[in-house]
């Protein structure tokens, strides 16, 4: 087995801790995404790359997306994490929405069961979910997921397990 890196792009910390989990049981060099380059990536025989969702949008993703030439002859695994189930329906379209069908057959993705704290949030995020809140909260029924989403809203929540990462651990080492 070669070297492996762990890159991440976390905005309230649960993108970090599986990274940090990932590193150390494999064991990886890790990088925090805005103190990498492509060059520093060069060594590394797996790339490993985890980004919260932000309305199905796996953060800072495009780094990997828009180097992935330069990766050839690489493994290269992106994790999102994201505070809602796992579902298989829900992880199509994430990576129907973050990834060409080209990127999906060298990109080999897992989804991570995250978090949600309102007070970690940036204040534009905030002021997104201010407005997803109001919207949620004016209407007559609501689905058991946005039920979800204004309860970790109201209250924060961490689903993280560092099990979750087994199966990037054993694709790793498979």
């Amino acid at each position: 087995m070669g070297k492996t890196a762990v890159v991440y792009k976390s905005k309230t910390g649960f993108t970090e801790k599986y990274a940090r989990w990932i590193a150390g049981e494999l064991p990886a060099d890790l990088f925090e995404a805005s103190r990498v380059n492509v060059e520093m990536l060069q060594p590394y025989d797996t790339i490993i790359y985890g980004g919260g969702l932000y309305i199905v949008g796996i953060n800072g993703v495009k780094f990997i997306t828009q180097n992935l030439d330069r990766f050839k002859g690489k493994r290269v695994i992106i994790f999102a994490t994201g505070a809602s189930p796992v579902q298989e329906d829900t992880i199509k379209i994430i990576k129907d929405k973050n990834f060409t069908p080209q990127e999906q057959e060298q990109i080999t993705f897992f989804y991570l069961r995250g978090g949600f704290d309102y007070q970690k949030c940036k204040p534009f995020d905030k002021f997104l979910i201010k407005i997803l809140v109001f919207v949620l909260g004016r209407k007559k029924e609501l689905t058991p997921d946005e039920r979800g989403m204004l309860e970790v809203y109201k209250n924060p929540a961490d689903f993280t397990r560092k099990d979750y990462t087994g199966e990037i651990i054993d694709y790793v080492n498979s």
